[in-house]
């Protein structure tokens, strides 16, 4: 028998495949105190939460026997994933079982707040008949701004359309073909900024997304602009929301989510321009089913079959014997999908995978997947793991191939990759050196030699004397240390690049300081998620 705990109210018929079945033996108990799960964890293989239990690092630390933890939703917040990874437990979510409902609830904050509808129904029980006050706008006609095309967006977008709206949507992934067949219009975020007449957000919560609607967005917007946001606290940045709906630099908003929950608190849950709703995207009966189908089925068929489908971790990635020798690689692969990534700066169009020497012998198929799993990571968060990537890649319409070739060219082990969007194109390769772990030894056409480091600028610029003293003069005006150099060029006096590691993050003011040294052409900030020295030994 496996012992599950369902600690948070989930529906019953949706866990009915769960109760029912004979190796399974489900206890609900939601009222546990988190020292009182602590105490009772250790009994259970499965856990099964929402969003009201915290599962803490001390409580996967007491989880000896804990197997799995299941989100009947999609977010994972309230689950420290990176515990839950280093001991080996698998995460799982429900990604799709709300999508109807987030979509729908989109929908109903848009009209509520275009025709005031909460507004005036208070106004009238407060005995009031105010028919002028709450005069409305219509739909039809208008342009609405999709800031992430995912399910939920495009679903939103197409339920718009049947109301006569034109939708412009941002997304990287989203490509001239498919905004074709889908009838709407590719745009920037500026550009929906200064055309929209409502915007809708749908993106996931990543360092690339937080804030995307902020002070720059709404000193563009239109007056009458009115917004909603029901994915995730924080794509909006909610002090330049409150200074945008304060000074009429736009006409409303529509909030389900916030930065910090509970939000009674917040100086927008009362604003007279906002309607509010206290996180309720997926709360409807169907969703609550739907999701709480989706984690019992699948964690029947891990425990049956060691299937894993919505994973949003890889404790798979604790090596054991059988394939430790690949850490390195896996390691290394992960390092270098995020350096090209941070260094193209769009979503690719084509991913190209090389791998020479001994690593073109052996089975690439985890290296490959880490890789791609890094370089979608930066748009796509949680969605993307190790299990899904290539699919979320295929779903993305990013082609991709992948060359062996067992001959070495100077390097016993060698991954090169190469991501392409229309005119843009960068060109990674990197290898491991016993004994000096992951170097990336080649950016586009520059060959190089560096240690990849956690905070790193990358320049690319003309070859002349004086420019390393005047970009340390720089970066020392901004008490930025610059803790090594390394420099590429063609040839001398031609184009070069630069690969500087430094010991903070640099802000947009820095890289604007550094664009204005005579030479400099194009300046790339890449943050690196490093795990310690001793993972690269070989």
């Amino acid at each position: 028998m496996y012992k599950i705990l369902v600690s948070d109210p989930i529906s019953a018929e949706g866990l009915s495949s769960l109760y029912e079945h004979p190796k399974f033996d489900v206890t609900n108990n939601t009222d546990l105190s988190e020292t009182q799960l602590i105490d009772e964890i250790a009994n259970y293989e499965g856990l099964i939460v929402r969003s009201q239990t915290q599962v803490t690092e001390d409580v996967i630390k007491a989880a000896t026997n804990l197997k799995v933890i299941a989100r009947a939703g999609v977010g994972v917040d309230n689950i420290d994933v990176d515990a839950a990874t280093k001991n080996g437990i698998i995460v799982i979510n429900a990604p799709d079982g709300n999508t109807i409902s987030a979509t729908e609830h989109s929908m109903a904050m848009i009209l509520s707040m275009a025709r005031n509808i909460p507004q005036a129904h208070k106004s009238l029980q407060e005995g009031k008949w105010d028919r002028k006050t709450y005069r409305g706008t219509e739909l039809y006609n208008k342009t609405l701004g999709v800031i992430g095309a995912g399910r939920i967006g495009l679903g939103v977008a197409k339920r718009a359309q049947s109301f006569g709206m034109k939708i412009l949507a941002f997304d990287p992934y989203l490509s001239e073909d498919k905004a074709k067949e889908l009838e709407v219009t590719r745009a920037s975020v500026d550009e929906i900024a200064e055309q929209a007449d409502f915007v809708t957000v749908h993106t996931p919560l990543t360092p690339k997304t937080k804030g995307i609607v902020g002070a720059e967005f709404f000193s563009k917007a239109k007056p009458n602009l009115q917004i909603i946001n029901v994915a995730r606290g924080g794509i909006i940045d909610e002090e330049a929301l409150l200074d945008a709906l304060n000074h009429d630099k736009i006409q409303s908003a529509a909030i389900d989510v916030f930065e910090t929950e509970p939000a009674t608190e917040s100086p927008l849950a009362n604003h007279e321009k906002v309607i509010v709703t206290p996180h309720l995207g997926a709360s409807t009966v169907e969703a609550q089913e739907k999701v709480a189908i989706s984690v019992a089925n699948e964690i029947i068929d891990i425990f049956e079959n060691g299937n894993v489908l919505h994973a949003v971790n890889a404790p798979k990635m604790s090596f054991d014997d059988a394939n430790a020798e690949l850490k390195p690689y896996i390691e290394l692969s992960k390092l270098t999908g995020e350096v090209g990534i941070q260094l193209l700066q769009k979503a690719p169009r084509e991913l190209h995978i090389k791998y020479e020497g001994d690593l073109a012998i052996d089975d690439t198929s985890l290296i490959t997947r880490t890789l791609v799993s890094a370089v979608l990571s930066q748009d796509l968060a949680e969605r993307v793991n190790l299990i899904n990537a290539l699919v979320l890649l295929n779903e993305q319409g990013v082609s991709y191939n992948i060359e062996k070739n067992a001959k070495n060219r100077g390097f016993s082990n060698y991954i090169e990759l190469t991501l392409i969007n229309k005119d843009k194109q960068i060109k990674i390769g990197a290898t491991v050196l016993n004994g000096y772990g992951p170097r990336i030894v080649r950016i586009n056409e520059y060959h190089v030699d560096f240690k990849p480091e956690k905070n790193q600028i990358v320049v690319n610029h003309t070859d002349r004397p004086g420019i390393v003293g005047k970009t340390g003069q720089v970066l020392g005006e901004f008490n930025i240390n610059i803790a090594s150099m390394h420099l590429g060029r063609t040839n001398q006096g031609g184009n070069a690049l630069m690969i500087l590691s430094v010991d903070h993050p640099v802000t947009d003011e820095v890289i604007e300081a550094l664009y204005k040294i005579d030479g400099f052409h194009l300046i790339r900030s890449v943050q690196l998620d490093l795990p310690s020295q001793k993972e690269y030994d070989i």
